[in-house]
């Protein structure tokens, strides 16, 4: 029995069965026409769609596809949040606004002269710090020479470079806004911001950052971060409650040394600088 014929619908027409492929059809549109796989599209290029063929990226990095979060979000908590925190602090200061009122409550009712606070306040000397930076390039440029990685010497060198620009802000900021110390240093100026709160994120801070590529296990990783976390919150305690900063002059170091050290990880691994991780 033969098939009867089906007729060819019109324009705006509706059909019970599926559009037939017929001979008079463009090439581009049949099965196994080259750049084709599919009879309803002209060439293989990807759906333009969030959900099409383009693959979400696991880095944030930019030219992915929505929502992840993009380096540039991360750039700006670890860069733009704390130089906004750390003007908004400096400005604050030289016009003896209202956080100067809050900052002497605080300290007034926090300063203790106890002997230990002295103690953590001395973990931010140039003595004290700089040597722990000098151990962790030392020890990063043998091991970066040992491996045979390219510019092994480039980390140690911004480390150290970054180490030397900490009194090049530091002093000239000092005299500039040129504050008062708090009344148990007795008379003088130039506090702000504070110079051992500075050399020890900084030399602290570097320090991580150069052996974290070296660390396999993440444990590992983890504790020396908090450990740096935890020297640095020290440093600032012991100063505030021995007297010899106000508050604010710690918390003003810490924002710009975080901008300082974020400039270093950017430099690091993001240029490709920062070596490779051994295997």
């Amino acid at each position: 029995m033969r098939d009867t014929p089906r007729p060819q619908g019109t324009v705006g027409e509706l059909r019970p069965w599926p559009p037939q492929l017929r001979p008079g059809r463009a090439l581009a549109h049949t099965p196994g026409a080259s750049g084709s796989g599919s009879p309803h599209r002209s060439d293989s290029r990807p759906p333009q769609t969030p959900r099409g063929g383009r693959r979400s990226g696991l880095d944030g990095r930019l030219g992915i596809t929505p929502p992840v979060p993009g380096r540039p979000t991360l750039l700006f908590l670890l860069l733009g949040l704390p130089a906004l925190c750390f003007a908004l602090i400096t400005w604050q200061v030289v016009s003896g606004g209202l956080l100067l009122r809050v900052d002497a409550r605080i300290s007034h009712a926090l300063v203790d002269p106890v002997r230990l606070y002295g103690a953590l306040a001395d973990l931010g000397n140039v003595t004290v710090a700089v040597p722990v930076l000098a151990a962790a390039v030392g020890y990063v440029a043998w091991r970066g020479r040992t491996a045979g990685l390219h510019r092994w010497w480039v980390p140690p060198l911004a480390a150290a470079v970054l180490m030397a620009l900490v009194p090049a802000l530091v002093v000239p900021l000092k005299v500039l806004v040129d504050r008062p110390g708090p009344p148990v240093t007795g008379p003088g100026t130039g506090y702000y911001p504070s110079g051992h709160t500075a050399t020890a994120s900084v030399a602290y801070g570097a320090a991580t950052l150069l052996l974290l590529p070296w660390l396999r296990d993440a444990r590992v990783r983890r504790a020396l971060v908090a450990v740096c976390a935890v020297v640095n919150l020290a440093v600032g305690w012991g100063l505030v409650r021995r007297g010899y900063h106000w508050p604010l002059d710690v918390v003003a170091s810490w924002c710009l040394c975080a901008v300082l050290l974020t400039g270093l990880w950017v430099f690091l691994g993001g240029s490709g600088r920062g070596g490779r991780q051994p295997k």
